[in-house]
C-alpha cells in the first residue's frame, strides 16, 4: 500500500455506448436510465456514509457521463483533466467486432494491458503518470467520479498493484469503492 488518503471511487452510470459494447474513450454517449439510476444509489450509499465534506473533496473526470454521474450523485465536483477515460485514439466509438475487422490481432482480451495497445490510444506508462500525479496532489480523503480504466488504475495505484494486480480490479457500475487502511470495500444498496 502506498500513503495515499482515504478515497470514494466512483465509475459513472451505464451509457448507452456501454450497452452496445462500444469503447468510449474520451468520446461521450449519455447515461441510460439505469445508468441514472446507479447513479442516484450511488448518491443513496454516499449520503447513508454521512461523510463530513469539510474534510472530503469531490473531483470528477471532465467527461459528460461522469458529470452526470456527480450530479446525479448529489456530489460537488470539481472537474479534474486527470481523471478522463484513456484514450483509444481512432478505436473510440467503436464495438470490439469492428476493431477486430481492421485489426485482427487486437482478439486476444487477455488481462487489463491490451487496452494500452490500440494502434494510437494511449499507453500504460501515460495513463499511469496522470493517475499518479492525481493522487500525489490529493491533499486528504476525496471522493472521485471516473470511469472503469480510470478507476481501476487509481483503486489499485492507491493499492500497490502492478498491471496485473489492476486488471482483476472489478469495474462495477453503480456501487462505490471505499479505500482506506490498506483495503478496498465495495459499498452497496444491495440487499
Amino acid at each position: 500500500m502506498t500513503n495515499f488518503p482515504d478515497l470514494y471511487v466512483l465509475r459513472h452510470g451505464q451509457t448507452q455506448w456501454n450497452l452496445e459494447g462500444r469503447f468510449q474513450g474520451r468520446m461521450d454517449s449519455p447515461l441510460t436510465e439505469l445508468g441514472m439510476a446507479q447513479a442516484r444509489q450511488q448518491g443513496v450509499i454516499l449520503a447513508a456514509l454521512e461523510l463530513d465534506f469539510d474534510h472530503f473533496t469531490a473531483f470528477c473526470s471532465p467527461q459528460g457521463r461522469a458529470v452526470h454521474t456527480a450530479e446525479l450523485a448529489g456530489l460537488k465536483a470539481a472537474p479534474d483533466e486527470r481523471l478522463m477515460e484513456i484514450s483509444f485514439g481512432s478505436i473510440d466509438g467503436k464495438t470490439l467486432a469492428e476493431i477486430q475487422v481492421k485489426h485482427p490481432e487486437m482478439s486476444d482480451k487477455t488481462g487489463l494491458g491490451w487496452h494500452f495497445n490500440m494502434p494510437d490510444g494511449e499507453r500504460f506508462p501515460e495513463m499511469r503518470a496522470r493517475c499518479l500525479s492525481f493522487l500525489d496532489d490529493l491533499n486528504g480523503p476525496a471522493v472521485i467520479v471516473c470511469h472503469g480504466i480510470t478507476s481501476r488504475l487509481l483503486r489499485g495505484l492507491w493499492m500497490g498493484y502492478d498491471l496485473d494486480g489492476l486488471g482483476r480490479l472489478p469495474i462495477v457500475q453503480g456501487c462505490v469503492y471505499h479505500l482506506s487502511n490498506g483495503l478496498e470495500t465495495v459499498l452497496n444498496t444491495a440487499p
